[in-house]
């Protein structure tokens, strides 16, 4: 059985045993370990040891399930990958950790993660690098790139991860799986690790990563983030703005045809679609980068204490630090040698004073009240989860800017989904023009030989209360219904 709806169904009605639930995951993990590397702390024996107690008739009855590294699980490490933590063994269960456990999830362990969370890579000295599941040149994203991978393989039917800037939804679309990411009062950041202590303008939200928008549902339910007997929300035509870009640079070519398909699978079930400008996106892009890099790295920093991070942390950081008054002539030298990202990023980001941060706050307002009167009009929005598919190892850092679409949901806390629509083509490796803007360099880079990966949508609720995840989870099942997206990964 490859789907947690599946072997919740057979063992409630006792035609399956949870041990032999168990003893199949631990199969596909070992038939997989070896070239994914993306269960990194491996807590079976526990697992097994929960099994004489479970309730056959919970909710999550039997589904083994990945926690993120970033929460505890009692007996385990949160160490973020950094060297000097590898001793930081948890004392006790993260608070959504014991209600999985409650609810008859069995944790099998914990996945892998970017090296302070602070990539959409997951790659780290701890733990080594996680790859993709269809292609070991590339990674599963970040940073809750180890779920992804596990789920996409089929190692478990159900993750739980948490994202503050994509890091559910951006390795969901890079593996071709589904995930939720419920708005911050549904589950908060259910005991995530808080790698930004001193930043709580916005915080990080638990999510699910899952193979089926099914199994998501099954997880929402269980977690009381949707009622089980849930009003028809679509029982009128939803009103959908689509947004074909909503990033910092043109998505590659299968991204927009996803997208474009997704909203004729929309229309011809009835909903209105509607393109709009996109450039609300484009700005809760740029004033999310700003507010997480407002005090210069500092939070992340202090996480190392005297370890040195890995180059692509240390990189990032580097940016993050530089001092306010000499980006304005450094982005204008970039700017004359056309790194137009770069020398956008350098404006928006790094250190702020006082006004300077409030400043920002300022536009985030700004910017939540343009999103009120978009939900005057619209229920959801449709549009990418990244402008590209899965990275190659390696470039992250310098395609940071590829995961603006999530950015809006973050920067204002609304309910957002993802589901795979489509595969890149072959015809659409090549089409990006030649330019020296570097960021666009390494996009084509990206595109060439990504033939075969998996591209998803992402649906963003714009309704009130919990029929915002609700609302997310029915369009995502239209799109999963009207599509035909096929897994090659065996699972």
């Amino acid at each position: 059985m490859d789907k947690a709806t599946e072997i919740v169904r057979a063992v409630q009605d006792g035609s399956v045993d949870p041990a032999a639930v168990l003893a199949e995951h631990r199969r596909r993990f070992e038939e997989t370990h070896d070239r994914l590397n993306a269960l990194v702390q491996v807590d079976h024996a526990e697992a097994a040891r929960s099994l004489p107690g479970l309730d056959r008739d919970a909710a999550l009855a039997g589904v083994p399930v990945s926690v993120k590294e970033c929460f505890a699980v009692q007996g385990l490490r949160t160490t973020l990958g950094i060297p000097a933590r590898r001793d930081a063994i948890d004392t006790v269960d993260a608070p959504i950790v014991s209600r999985l456990r409650a609810l008859g999830g069995v944790v099998v362990g914990k996945s892998n993660v970017p090296q302070a969370m602070y990539l959409h890579e997951t790659t780290n000295p701890v733990w080594g690098q996680t790859n993709h599941p269809e292609r070991a040149d590339r990674g599963p994203g970040g940073s809750s790139g180890g779920d992804a991978a596990l789920v996409a393989a089929g190692v478990v039917p159900l993750a739980i991860g948490n994202d503050l800037a994509g890091s559910v939804r951006q390795p969901a679309q890079a593996c071709g799986i589904a995930a939720l990411l419920p708005r911050s009062a549904v589950l908060g950041n259910a005991g995530g690790f808080d790698t930004l202590p001193n930043f709580d303008l916005i915080n990080s939200r638990a999510g699910f990563l899952a193979a089926g928008v099914a199994d998501l549902s099954l997880a929402a339910t269980a977690f009381g983030i949707v009622p089980s007997e849930p009003a028809a929300v679509l029982s009128r035509p939803q009103r959908i703005a689509l947004w074909p870009e909503a990033g910092l640079f043109p998505p590659a070519a299968a991204v927009r045809r996803g997208v474009a398909e997704a909203a004729a699978v929309l229309q011809a079930a009835g909903h209105q679609v509607d393109q709009l400008d996109d450039s609300l996106a484009v700005e809760a892009a740029w004033l999310m980068f700003g507010l997480l890099s407002g005090d210069g790295g500092e939070d992340i920093r202090d996480l190392f204490g005297t370890d040195r991070p890995i180059r692509s942390v240390g990189r990032l950081l580097r940016i993050a630090g530089l001092p306010r008054g000499i980006r304005p002539p450094l982005g204008t030298l970039l700017a004359g040698l056309g790194q137009r990202i770069e020398a956008a990023a350098l404006r928006a980001t790094g250190p702020r004073t006082a006004a300077g941060w409030g400043w920002l706050k300022d536009r985030r307002l700004q910017v939540a009240e343009q999103v009120a009167h978009l939900r005057e009009r619209y229920d959801a929005i449709l549009c990418p989860v990244s402008s590209l598919p899965a990275l190659r190892h390696g470039t992250a850092a310098r395609l940071v800017a590829a995961v603006a679409p999530c950015l809006l949901a973050n920067l204002v806390d609304l309910a957002a989904g993802v589901v795979p629509v489509t595969r890149v083509e072959a015809t659409e490796e090549k089409t990006r023009s030649w330019s020296p803007d570097r960021v666009l360099r390494a996009a084509a880079v990206t595109e060439r030989g990504s033939a075969g990966l998996p591209i998803g949508v992402q649906v963003i609720g714009l309704t009130d209360g919990s029929e915002a995840e609700q609302g997310v989870l029915e369009l995502l099942a239209v799109l999963e219904g009207g599509v035909c997206f096929s897994r090659s990964v065996r699972r």
